[in-house]
């Protein structure tokens, strides 16, 4: 089996010095945020942090979903798509006893399950085509609107604008055919289905690390914890911890975009839209989540945290820079992007991360099913690319 290290990317010339500036306002900004959630009691606090080291490991490692199904689909490159199965089958592993069990620390905890059905499908392939457009999915969206770039301010403000949008029509997108949740731990068992599933990945992750060896090799980048850039495998494993550590917390994997829905319904609300229609909205959790304010929301608080984590790795690396003048046509590309990201994913039940990594590391069968129709997604957001005057 070829060593995990062969996942190590290159991540360019010597570091830049720290720029203390930026440093010192993220971390200002993170304490105060510690301390006002601390009010509410530990739990969201420590959440918040789980999601400042998010931040900094997908900044730190340059963690990108996007980019690797775009040079695999272009060049049939491998080291993106090897890191995800690793991670996957580190979640897995790591989330089975738990929730096999039901219960952590006198806590119940839950798997991110979803129905096997139309919408996944729909919702799955339009966030693909939209996060090739956009140049990023949710989580990198968020660390690269950390590190400065107000493009990824752009899609975020689409992403929200989508999804609330779709919130709207969950309805009729839940009465189209579907079958109900499959759930491989609860059907095989949760020790089998855990091995099964973890194996399985590690025997894709050996298989391709055999073609790997034939492309050209990646360069190692000298890492530091702190500062960074990190190794990809460091990265890799980082989120699947991180990840479990979201599961004990929370009672429930990671997740992104339920948050950018709130976001997208309270901007509705505060310019005159009356939930009282909304079917969706009514519901008891999304009623008391719109009624509420956002730092009581954990998927807020996390998503966040996951923004100042990121400015504060590229801070520490040196690599904090807010873009410049946008042409039209990226413009047009990072709304429209964000847009599809946004709707997609609530009738999707989620992103890549929600979905698919949280839903995979759960044995759900919708996180495959998802993944299977955003590469599809993902293959025509890249023929899109060069008609909005983006690179390949």
């Amino acid at each position: 089996m070829p060593s995990p290290s062969s996942i190590a990317v290159s991540h360019g010339p010597a570091r830049a010095p720290v720029q203390y500036p930026v440093v010192a306002a993220a971390a200002l900004l993170a304490l105060a945020l510690v301390l006002r959630l601390s009010a509410s009691g530990w739990r969201l606090a420590a959440l918040f942090i789980v999601g400042m080291a998010l931040g900094m490991s997908l900044r730190h490692a340059a963690f990108g979903f996007t980019s690797a199904y775009r040079r695999l689909l272009l060049y049939g490159e491998l080291r993106g798509v090897r890191a995800q199965l690793l991670m996957l089958a580190a979640a897995t592993a790591l989330f089975a006893p738990v929730l096999a069990a039901g219960e952590a620390f006198g806590r119940d905890v839950v798997g991110a399950v979803a129905p096997l059905g139309t919408q996944v499908a729909a919702g799955a392939f339009a966030f693909g085509v939209g996060m090739q457009l956009a140049g990023g999915c949710g989580s990198g969206a968020l660390y690269t609107a950390g590190g400065g770039s107000v493009r990824m301010l752009l899609v975020l403000a689409a992403f929200c604008g989508g999804s609330f949008w779709a919130s709207l029509h969950m309805a009729w997108w839940q009465s189209l055919p579907g079958a109900e949740a499959v759930v491989l731990g609860e059907t095989l068992g949760w020790p089998l289905a855990g091995a099964l599933q973890a194996g399985v990945l590690l025997a894709a992750f050996a298989l391709l690390g055999r073609r790997e060896r034939n492309q050209a090799p990646a360069l190692a980048p000298a890492a530091s914890l702190w500062r960074g850039p990190w190794p990809l495998l460091w990265g890799t494993l980082a989120l699947a911890a991180l990840n479990f550590l979201t599961l004990l917390l929370a009672g429930h994997p990671w997740s992104i975009t339920w948050a950018f829905a709130l976001w997208g319904a309270k901007a509705a609300a505060a310019l005159g839209w009356d939930p009282a229609g909304a079917e969706f909205w009514n519901a008891p959790f999304q009623r008391e989540a719109l009624a509420a304010s956002v730092l009581d929301d954990i998927t807020s608080v996390m998503d966040l945290g996951l923004i100042l984590g990121a400015a504060l790795a590229a801070g520490l690396g040196g690599r904090f820079r807010v873009s410049g003048r946008l042409p039209a046509r990226a413009v047009a590309a990072a709304l429209l992007g964000g847009l599809l990201m946004g709707y997609g994913a609530r009738i999707a039940f989620g992103c890549n991360i929600g979905a698919f990594f949280s839903g995979a590391a759960s044995t759900s069968l919708h996180g495959w099913l998802w993944i299977a129709a955003a590469l599809a997604g993902n293959w025509m957001g890249v023929k899109l690319r060069p008609h909005f005057g983006m690179a390949n």
